[in-house]
């Protein structure tokens, strides 16, 4: 088989390594293999799964297995402008400053675009999609430098514009809607003078990579729900090489956005992609924007401090879900688990490396227990638990020191699935709402954003709440995601709070960069002016963990250097 064979194939695993070249990895394995250099370090190898060992945390570690990423939007014509309004957007487009993102290029990764949508041309009807990464066509010339997918350029998409079967020549498409929205809140051109439809950089030109879905074997791994859309984390970081490269190439500044997230990880940022977002987003004129996701209010994340039980609530049938303890140092955990109906499993400690089965008597269900001391990047430990066909009903998760004495806080906590990924409702009886953005939105560097409705001012409850369980100050800024007007309808989710603030990122990016007032600035500097301009209400203290330090406010923030000296 070719290498983009393996690649695309189930039969093949995908994992993420620190191995810089091929070669390197020959030298001390003689499996089949195909390995491709990301940056930052990473690697991808695929390898024949029946020449190794069937997924196991114990065994492979837990950075190595990709994580699965799903979408951040909620439900879903007249257009509204009030959500813009609300950020000072519509008066920094207009004079004197007529910020609106030219020669900012803005990157999706999602799934994919709407590319004949009117939202995406210029007044002359050409297209302002520079680029379209499609990973799911095989059947074209993938980008330079990649082994799948295909690209197709302006070029391309403005011929299949013109033709009578646009299709034909450009066959990517975005079925589910998310990444059209996204891009449309984001960048969509001004229509009929702003009455019809604006983005909030109507004129920055657009990059979009559409992601493959994730292999079969991984979504049976993370026991994702049947119809869940599921996003692979190494598939994800070529979509951020890709863009990153785009920008190498053009010498133009790039705002990259992602309305993905997952709960699988430490909720440090210290996950592959959040290491490599971070990497990415420390360069100079690049800008990495993230939302918090819509976890909130789903009673998904438990934090508790040894000994101690928690209850986990199986409302119905489901083929199974995992879950994650992430335990703090110095203490090592333990933990037993008992049955709806009443059995009680084994003490399990983890004086051996191996995965630890429970089998129950009188239930069907089958639960697998893997267990790192150290993990990797994270350096604490992980209990990664698989309940296969879960009997519904209240489980209930006995957590202890393994020591004979306590010699820590002995602080852990544990996060269920994101609610795409589950087919019916499992939540913890007494969750904590805190510490609920998804990742990789707990990076350092990236610009994290929760929602709010801007028609009413009031939080939005599903958003994700911070801070990251090291305590570091997260999300950083709230923008309005709740009924955004897109050319598809309303849309709610904290997916179009991030691309409504990647909107304001390309403006000050406009400023910054393209007019050369602040020609080396990246992410964190752009975090900070928009931090020192944002809307902060008199009754709150911030940083605030669902407010981060306060609403967005481009307007503000110009206002602020108005009356500051650079």
């Amino acid at each position: 088989m070719t290498c983009k064979e393996k690649i695309l194939s189930n039969e093949y695993a995908d994992l993420l390594t620190d191995y810089v070249t091929a070669d390197e990895l020959a030298e001390i394995s003689p499996l089949d293999f195909c390995f491709h250099r990301i940056d930052g370090g990473y690697g991808v190898v695929n390898v024949n799964r029946s020449m190794i060992p069937e997924m196991s945390v114990s065994y492979y570690g837990y950075s190595m297995i990709p994580a699965l990423y799903g979408l951040m939007q909620i439900g879903e014509n007249a257009f509204d402008p009030e959500n813009l309004a609300a950020m000072g957007n519509i008066r920094v487009q207009s004079p004197p400053l007529s910020l609106q993102g030219s020669g900012v290029v803005v990157g999706f990764i999602d799934t994919g675009i709407r590319y004949r949508e009117a939202v995406f041309r210029r007044s002359d009807g050409a297209s302002r999609i520079m680029a379209i990464w499609d990973q799911t066509i095989q059947d074209g010339t993938p980008p330079e430098g990649f082994q799948y997918g295909t690209e197709y350029m302006r070029l391309d998409i403005d011929r299949a514009l013109a033709s009578d079967n646009p299709e034909l020549l450009v066959p990517s498409d975005d079925t589910d809607g998310h990444g059209t929205k996204m891009a449309a809140a984001a960048v969509g051109s001004i229509l009929n003078q702003g009455l019809g439809y604006r983005g909030a950089a109507p004129q920055a030109d657009i990059a979009v990579v559409k992601l493959k879905g994730a292999k079969q074997y991984l979504r049976d791994y993370y026991l994702v729900a049947d119809d869940a859309a599921a996003y692979q984390e190494n598939d994800i970081m070529e979509a951020v090489r890709y863009l990153e490269r785009m920008a190498i190439a053009l010498k133009r500044p790039v705002v990259i956005v992602l309305g993905i997230g997952t709960n699988l990880g430490s909720h440090n940022g210290t996950s592959p992609l959040a290491a490599y977002l971070d990497i990415v987003a420390g360069r100079r004129s690049r800008a990495v924007v993230v939302c918090g996701g819509n976890e909130g209010d789903k009673e998904h994340h438990y934090e508790g401090v040894v000994p101690d039980v928690a209850e986990i609530r199986v409302a119905g049938e489901t083929k199974g879900f995992c879950l994650e303890l992430w335990g703090g140092l110095p203490d090592t955990y333990a933990v037993q688990l008992r049955s709806p109906g009443g059995e009680t499993s084994p003490e399990i400690d983890f004086r051996n490396k191996t995965d630890r089965e429970i089998d129950f008597v009188f239930e069907r269900t089958r639960i697998i227990v893997s267990n790192v001391i150290v993990e990797r990047n994270s350096g604490e430990q992980l209990i990664f638990f698989r309940f296969e066909d879960p009997t519904p009903g209240v489980w209930n998760l006995r957590v202890f020191s393994s020591e004979a004495a306590q010699s820590g806080p002995g602080v852990f906590h544990m996060w269920l699935p994101i609610t795409e990924f589950l087919d019916t409702s499992v939540t913890f009886l007494t969750p904590s709402p805190d510490v609920t953005l998804t990742e990789p939105s707990n990076a350092k560097q990236v610009i994290t954003i929760s929602a709010y409705n801007g028609l009413s001012g009031s939080w939005f409850p599903q958003s994700g709440r911070g801070f990251a369980k090291n305590g570091e100050v997260k999300p950083d800024l709230a923008a309005p995601g709740v009924m955004i007007s897109t050319p598809l309808g309303p849309a709610t989710g904290s997916s179009m709070a991030a691309a409504l603030a990647a909107g304001c990122v390309a403006q000050f990016m406009e400023w910054a960069v393209v007019d050369g007032n602040v020609p080396t600035v990246a992410s964190r500097g752009i975090r900070s002016y928009l931090i020192r301009g944002a809307d902060r209400d008199g009754d709150i203290v911030y940083p605030d963990k669902r407010w981060g330090y306060g609403k967005l406010d481009i307007n503000g923030t110009f206002e602020m250097l108005a009356r500051t000296e650079l």
